[in-house]
């Protein structure tokens, strides 16, 4: 049979098994807790990031929205200034070519008078070409719709 002293030891075994049970327990129960206040606190940084990207994409959205009013407005203007350049650029041609035409017709004039015209476009007896006041008021021909076909 068993002795008594064994019989109490094992008592003692019990109580002590329980009680590291209890600690293992205890231990278990406490590092679930954390994990949870961890898991918890990642979901919380996680949101707070979600959110400031979220933020972040609509004011970027703005802002490629207001860069993209500006560019219409900008490639509004450059058409609009394109659209002068080449007006300007027909009418200095044809007043370019007017110009030629009337030293030709000046040079016929004073070939004709016997006269010759100096390079400052003045005549032999000192008097100022007719080019440089007649045709002034003369009206430019060239508009917009002339020239542009796209």
């Amino acid at each position: 049979m068993a002795s008594p002293s064994s019989g109490s030891s094992q008592l003692q075994n019990s109580g002590s098994e329980e009680g590291l049970r209890a600690v293992i327990d205890q231990k278990k129960l406490k590092r679930m807790i954390s994990n949870r206040e961890s898991a918890k606190r990642s979901r919380m940084r996680k949101q707070n990031h979600l959110d400031e990207l979220t933020a972040q994409a609509n004011h970027l959205r703005e802002e490629n929205s207001r860069i993209l009013a500006s560019f219409n407005i900008i490639k509004q203007h450059y058409a609009a200034v394109e659209a002068e350049n080449c007006v300007l650029r027909a009418q200095a041609m044809e007043l370019g070519s007017r110009l030629r035409s009337l030293d030709e017709i000046l040079h016929f004039i004073n070939i004709s008078r016997h006269g010759v015209l100096h390079d400052d476009h003045q005549m032999m007896d000192g008097s100022i070409g007719p080019w440089s006041l007649a045709c002034m008021n003369l009206p430019i021909t060239a508009a917009a719709d002339d020239m542009f076909y796209y």
